[in-house]
């Protein structure tokens, strides 16, 4: 039997290797931008910073020491050069493949950090696999900048798995949705209705204000922001602004707000602070071509039909009268129920027989009047809110 040199005996023990094996190596030699194992192999293996992670700026002397022992796959046996070139990103990509399809088939949350900011979305890496998470599924509000979530870990489910064609899609938007719902359920079952709040004003739109109660947005419309009239919920708040409010109704998980607390209710005592009879000073509200409304008390208009305004003959209200203007005038007609109230300056001019005498027609009219002002005054809301 022939004695084998040393050079053949070594050869021999060592083992053979294959591109795509999966080889454990000691760590020998660790430099900033690669990595030097021994594998067991007649040439030691190189594994690159590129191909041990997709973080390009990454240091590996911060990841690994001499002593240290890693699994690693072949890329390479011979790279030309007679070395053996390794990757751990791929083995731990094709591991991770497997960890994505178990979440995506479970639905798991998952977390991981937002490594990349597109003009579509984001990119996550959970072991080595890139998860796309589009623009539209990362908040469930609309981002107008993505690039605050740059570095943040955030959670997400997989939505789509397509290993063949790399496609890894992950969604943020539900987890939120679900957490918001849970969290609001737990505050509705704790509200009632009459619940008094200091809320924060969320958005303001034509037909009220979305007010913050606590963890939850509850309306405040237009017709309840005052007891008096709101034309426009802009021009009474703006975003930040706190209101306090209580809660008017519930129905399912929505909650509707008012700011017409009792107490302040201007119509209180009305039947005898605006008798029939009283004379009260207030300021032009708003005009119509049949009259103008005049604020007696915070909350409370009164009509001063145009036949009302002088003892001369009046054609149009704005002919004497203009927004702003204070006026005294005898209150004539109070209708608590309607809460409608009829004023007159003329009254206060002629002699109280006679006034009452020559003007009973006018009276009539200005009844009517208030009737269809109201009317027009309550399609014009409806059409606005619509």
């Amino acid at each position: 039997m022939s004695e084998l040199t040393f050079e053949q005996m070594l050869e021999e023990s060592l083992k053979t290797i294959h591109t795509g094996e999966v080889v454990e190596g000691t760590v020998i030699d660790v430099k900033p931008d690669e990595i030097i194992l021994n594998i067991g192999y007649k040439s030691d293996g190189i594994l690159t910073r590129n191909e041990y992670s997709n973080e390009s700026n990454i240091d590996l002397t911060t990841v690994a020491k001499i002593g240290d022992t890693m699994e690693v796959k072949v890329l390479k046996v011979n790279d030309g050069e007679g070395q053996v070139l390794l990757t751990y990103k791929r083995l731990a990509a094709d591991r991770g493949n497997k960890r994505i399809e178990e979440a995506f088939n479970n639905q798991e949350v998952l977390k991981a950090k937002v490594v990349q900011v597109l003009g579509g979305g984001v990119c996550a890496v959970v072991d080595e696999v890139r998860i796309f998470i589009p623009a539209s599924l990362v908040s469930d509000t609309y981002e107008k900048d993505l690039n605050k979530y740059m570095g943040e870990e955030i959670e997400f489910v997989i939505t789509e798995y397509n290993p063949k064609r790399r496609r890894y899609i992950g969604d943020r938007k539900q987890l939120l949705v679900a957490s918001k719902a849970e969290a609001q359920a737990k505050i509705l079952s704790k509200l009632k209705v009459g619940d008094v709040f200091e809320g924060t004003v969320k958005n303001v739109t034509d037909f009220g204000a979305f007010i913050d109660i606590g963890g939850m947005d509850g309306l405040l419309h237009i017709s309840e922001m005052s007891w008096g009239r709101v034309e426009n919920p802009k021009k009474v708040f703006k975003v930040g602004d706190t209101v306090r409010c209580f809660i008017k109704d519930i129905v399912d998980n929505k909650v509707a707000l008012s700011a017409k607390f009792d107490d302040e209710n201007p119509w209180k005592d009305a039947d005898t602070r605006f008798a029939v009879g009283n004379v009260v000073t207030g300021k032009i509200a708003r005009m119509t071509d049949f009259g103008a409304f005049v604020e007696i008390s915070k909350g409370v208009d009164a009509l001063l039909h145009v036949s009302q305004i002088s003892k001369d003959r009046v054609e149009k209200p704005s002919d004497v009268l203009k927004v702003g203007d204070e006026v005294t005038a005898k209150i004539v007609d109070f209708n608590e129920s309607e809460k409608k109230i009829s004023l007159s300056i003329r009254a206060l001019l002629e002699p109280e027989e006679k006034a009452s005498d020559k003007d009973d027609a006018d009276a009539d009219v200005a009844s009517v009047d208030i009737d269809a002002v109201i009317a027009s005054e309550s399609e014009s809301d409806t059409a606005s809110e619509e």
